[in-house]
């Protein structure tokens, strides 16, 4: 059920790189980090439903705000809102155009409160000024302009009741008390709640039709554990006669399906073989699907509707790159529109349709422009047992020169491990990737067994194999690439967050032998503990991760969560382990990166391991981010022989708090001044 869910070139005399002789890719000029990491000048740039305002994310005082200018006159841009410390990353506008509507929690904490900024006077009030409740926006709409439906879970931290919020006063009334353990509401263009949808036993969801406010007694649809990431409903037409899903149910990968209301017929609309369909552009007033994107290698458009086939035909062949359509007036005679180039840092564009004409707003990072940015290419990497991992070679510039996607002799690489383990990774500019490729590295991003996007089948591969066969995946495109004269065997390293910092935890502790060194960030090393403190707002989502990660309520699920957790195999690590950690991380608890330094600590294993007090899952200030990547890159550089940007006082100006291993990382020790 549809729920809320989320360069200036620095100089020799700036930046002493610790190049080595074996490094040819040295006489790339080195670009620092705070290019990648730092604020980006603007983004998420959008229009007013009525047209009248632009608005965008851009920094103020050093921290992201929103900021806001009429359409015909962006000279005239002024900052809309003024947090002091926690960057705001989420926008979007009130139906009327008279509000920017935002959510922002407090150092990490994820207890996301609801904001509303009037445009005309700049008032900001609380929308949701509750203590420990997370808001997730419940319906808005095109059609109804003075108020939208959100959630909030402040009665039972659980489960979200429904209320409609009234725009111009701050009043919520409520709708629909969430008393059946329900985990998520669909509403219509009308802000009418039609659906709801409850998870099974088996891991799956029931689907119910909501008729007066009621929930009928029995599901209208239902899926299983296998089709429950890649099946659901996912928003009607104006009209509300038809209802789209996402829909796997009897095909591998998830189409596009229609639904009719009156009868229950279900049309299929787009499908693909390879991969789902993982986008949609929707008519502003009418609510009927325009077109269609599938991500399989690279994100491909497919326009459904001549409305707007020449739209998309003519953004094409005048922007060059990954082309995404950001915002559209509610009389859809303007867009915005994103382009990212990869090689170049991504920009945004006005589009008037009627005049068939492209204005640029704004390029996100300038300070990368001329920057030696490098191709991201596409691969596919076969696994023992025969699947196909979508994966992402990113190489040093110089060390490809003829464009092939393989470097003229081997160097030294970083298998990057993407979160969740329920996500992708993507084509398009990554700055995670172009800074380690800067450094001198080969980045690898396999989409592992159990990442979204390419069928529930893939999907389902990954069941109840963390620390096995999605670990064997990793094994295998490491040895894609020693194979393909990417990389050498004893010059790889392992990083990632989230799932990813679990990943490198289990690679140094089940294969210690297979990886030079790792970095963790906000990754999990107790599978059970883990478990036990998931936030109670995802109880809904309880079962299915019981099922594709082990039941801790069974001996069998005891033991293989035991069994996969790096904590109990911590006495195997032998190479170089960095970890940070956010003090009020909701998800990894910041005890899952303690236990396992402490574990490391009582057997004398070098360990390095920072915490930020104000951060979460994830590093959100800028200052934290480039403060841990500063110590990463020297780490790496020792362990790889890459390059680096000494630490300076990048760490001074973060609230990194070095609490174990300063000594095991190169230049810490000088950095906190120790």
């Amino acid at each position: 059920m549809k729920t809320s869910y989320l360069l200036l070139l620095a100089t020799a005399a700036l930046i002493a790189p610790l190049a080595t002789p074996a490094l040819a890719q040295a006489d790339a000029p080195l670009i620092a980090r705070d290019k990648f990491f730092g604020n980006p000048s603007r983004t998420q740039g959008r229009l007013s439903p009525d047209g009248k305002w632009l608005s965008w994310i851009a920094p103020r005082d050093g921290v992201l705000n929103v900021w806001v200018a009429p359409a015909a006159d962006l000279a005239r841009a002024k900052p809309l809102t003024d947090e002091k410390a926690r960057p705001i990353r989420s926008y979007f506008w009130s139906p009327d155009s008279r509000q920017i509507l935002f959510v922002n929690d407090h150092g990490g904490d994820e207890n996301f409160l609801l904001y509303g900024v009037d445009i005309a006077s700049g008032a900001q009030k609380a929308l949701t000024p509750f203590e420990k409740t997370t808001v997730q926006v419940q319906g808005v709409s095109n059609h109804v302009k003075d108020r939208i439906l959100i959630g909030v879970n402040n009665r039972d931290p659980r489960w979200h009741d429904v209320y409609s919020l009234d725009l111009a006063s701050g009043k919520l009334s409520p709708v629909m008390m969430n008393e059946g353990g329900y985990a998520g509401f669909l509403a219509d263009e009308q802000l009418v709640i039609r659906g709801a949808s409850r998870s099974r036993p088996d891991g799956g969801s029931d689907f119910y039709r909501v008729v007066d406010g009621k929930v009928e007694a029995q599901p209208f649809a239902s899926v299983g554990l296998e089709d429950s990431q890649t099946t659901a409903p996912v928003g009607f037409t104006a009209d509300g006669k038809t209802l789209y899903w996402i829909d796997s149910r009897g095909r591998n990968t998830a189409a596009l399906v229609a639904q009719d209301v009156a009868s229950g017929k279900m049309t299929v609309i787009a499908q693909d073989a390879r991969a789902d369909i993982g986008g949609a552009l929707a008519d502003p007033q009418t609510g009927r699907i325009q077109a269609y994107a599938v991500n399989f290698l690279k994100n491909d458009w497919t326009a459904i509707d001549p409305a707007v086939k020449g739209d998309l035909d003519f953004l094409k062949s005048k922007l060059k790159g990954e082309i995404g359509v950001t915002s559209r007036t509610f009389a859809d005679d303007k867009w915005t529109v994103a382009v990212d180039p990869v090689t170049a840092p991504s920009s945004t564009w006005l589009y008037d349709r009627k005049a068939r004409a492209l204005t640029r707003l704004y390029v996100t990072r300038p300070e990368l422009e001329g920057a030696p940015l490098v191709a991201k290419y596409p691969v596919e990497i076969r696994t023992r047992d025969g699947l196909d991992m979508v994966s992402y070679l990113t190489l040093p510039a110089g060390t490809d020169p003829d464009g092939d996607g393989k470097p003229s002799r081997p160097v030294p690489m970083v298998l990057f491990v993407h979160g969740g383990p329920w996500g992708r990774d993507v084509y398009g500019y990554d700055g995670y990737a172009q800074w380690l490729a800067n450094r001198g590295y080969a980045v690898l991003q396999p989409n592992f067994r159990s990442s979204t996007g390419f069928g529930k089948s893939f999907i389902s591969a990954g069941n109840l194999e963390w620390g096995r066969k999605m670990h064997d995946d990793l094994l295998d495109a490491v040895d894609w690439a020693v194979k393909n004269g990417v990389t050498s065997p004893d010059k790889v390293a392992i990083m990632g967050g989230s799932y990813g910092g679990y990943a490198t935890l289990a690679a140094l502790a089940f294969t210690p032998d297979r990886f030079a060194c790792g970095v963790d960030i906000v990754g999990p090393s107790n599978l059970a503990t883990l478990l036990q403190t998931i936030p109670p707002y995802w109880e809904a989502g309880r079962v299915q991760f019981y099922k594709r990660m082990g039941d801790p309520n069974t001996p069998e699920g005891k033991a293989l969560l035991h069994d996969r957790s790096p904590l109990f195999a911590a006495d195997k690590i032998s190479k170089p382990l960095l970890i940070g950690q956010g003090a009020n991380d909701p998800r990894v608890n910041v005890r899952e990166s303690q236990q396992i330094v402490d574990a490391m600590k009582a057997k004398n294993i070098p360990v390095t391991y920072i915490v930020f007090p104000d951060e979460g899952h994830g590093f959100a200030r800028p200052q934290n981010n480039i403060a841990f990547n500063a110590v990463a890159e020297n780490f790496l550089a020792r362990c790889l022989g890459g390059r680096a940007e000494p630490i300076g006082p990048s760490l001074k100006a973060s609230t990194a708090q070095v609490a174990y291993g300063a000594e095991f990382a190169p230049g810490l020790q000088e950095a906190v001044g120790k």
